[in-house]
């Protein structure tokens, strides 16, 4: 199998995470066990860093399943508990010659994957965060910042769910039609947490991940393409290419944020908006209404508005009112409390998000509260509602954007 040219650590650990969802499901169907999928995945990203110096292989995701499964192997062999079909298995991979391997995941493997993940017999608060782990392929840190729990909690959390499916014999399959009422709650919240990770990264210097966002867009159309005429599947889909639509807006030359309303919308990308609106259409016309559905409508208002301030931020209020009988959460108020203040009530804006419990460490809290009180001019208080925000921010450009916030306010304030 050819060699690209060399590529620094950089670009090969990004190929590993581009490529974690897509062999980590085939692994597990092959070996029919999580943790053994993994820790061969794992054995073979340690020896693609050596092999991999000159350049990544042309295909690496066949060259990482072929490895990891030969790894599987070993494990099994090194444990002495090889079973008949592992003994097939390695008689299989010792007759096979590298170059003549090719990847074998069928278009569906992740969300078998996802489905497995998110069985009911799993615990709630686990199913997500497994499946962020196995498909998403992001870190046990990530899932837990985004979760807003400790590291260790997560992790053992991740144990418990991977121990769960081989206790219980989860099948690795997706579920018959009666089954999806159940079960496809926790599917959309893995890909939108897939998205949301991708769209605005939880910890690190980068803003964007992009193939976080193209992960999840590509599963919700697998899922919408496998289950046609589920209003939220399509509401979904329609959510994440309406904010996508505005991703190479939404940072500067030298990858720092930038604000909805300073963003260049002639960047935005109209052909995915027109998708999103269209896609939103057709749920609409389902008539079953949900969380989904209403998130879009709102992000089409923004997208949809010529200028900044032509959004209709009245309607999006009305909207946040609509969602709230969905989702009561925290984050969803101080949404709605941004927009009654960007509607031109920044008083009573800052005193809905002064009433909201559990965001003490949320940045966005802040950074809202340090804009609503310098619209009332209580522009030392500003002060110190930014200085929260740049303390609990989770990245390098957000903390610099606020930064930048926190500067622009005038030099006399008390």
């Amino acid at each position: 199998m050819g060699l690209n040219r060399p590529a620094p650590r950089d670009a090969i650990e990004a190929v590993f995470r581009g490529e974690h969802g897509l062999v980590l499901a085939g692994l597990i169907r092959y070996t029919g066990d999580i943790q053994l999928a993994e820790d061969a995945l794992q054995d073979a990203c340690v020896a693609a860093l050596g092999a991999w110096k000159k350049g990544i292989p042309d295909q690496p995701a066949a060259w990482l399943t072929t490895v990891a499964k030969r790894k599987a192997i070993d494990r099994v062999r090194r444990a002495a508990v090889l079973h008949d079909k592992y003994r097939s298995m390695a008689a299989d991979m010792d007759e096979a010659e590298e170059d003549d391997v090719e990847l074998e995941v069928v278009v569906d493997e992740r969300l078998r994957l996802i489905f497995t993940c998110c069985h009911p017999a799993i615990a709630p608060e686990a199913r997500v965060a497994l499946t962020l782990r196995t498909v998403g392929g992001l870190t046990t840190p990530e899932i837990a910042s985004a979760f807003l729990v400790a590291e260790p909690t997560m992790a053992q959390r991740l144990v418990r769910a991977k121990r769960k499916i081989t206790d219980a014999g989860i099948p690795y399959r997706v579920p018959e039609l009666h089954e999806l009422p159940e079960r496809m709650p926790a599917v959309l919240a893995v890909i939108y947490l897939i998205f949301n990770e991708g769209y605005s990264a939880s910890s690190g210097d980068q803003l964007i991940r992009p193939y976080l966002t193209s992960e999840a867009i590509r599963l919700a159309t697998i899922l919408n393409d496998l289950l046609p005429h589920q209003a939220e599947v399509i509401g979904l889909l329609a959510l994440m290419h309406l904010h996508d639509a505005r991703a190479t807006a939404r940072r500067d030359a030298v990858g720092d944020p930038i604000l909805l309303p300073d963003q260049d919308r002639s960047a935005w990308d109209s052909g995915q908006i027109d998708l999103g609106i269209r896609l939103l259409d057709q749920a609409i016309d389902l008539h079953q209404p949900g969380p989904y559905q209403i998130q879009a409508a709102i992000a089409a208002l923004h997208d949809l508005a010529p200028t900044a301030d032509d959004t209709d931020w009245a309607q999006i209020v009305v909207l946040y009112g609509s969602l709230r009988t969905y989702i009561d959460s925290p984050p969803i108020r101080l949404n709605e409390a941004v927009a009654v203040s960007m509607a031109g009530d920044p008083k009573r804006g800052l005193a809905m998000m002064d009433a909201i419990d559990g965001l003490g460490t949320y940045a966005y809290l802040h950074a809202a509260r340090a804009y609503a009180l310098s619209e009332l001019g209580a522009i030392g208080a500003a002060r110190d509602a930014y200085r929260e925000a740049i303390a609990c921010s989770p990245t390098d450009p957000e903390r610099r954007l606020l930064e930048r916030k926190l500067a622009d306010l005038p030099a006399d304030a008390g």
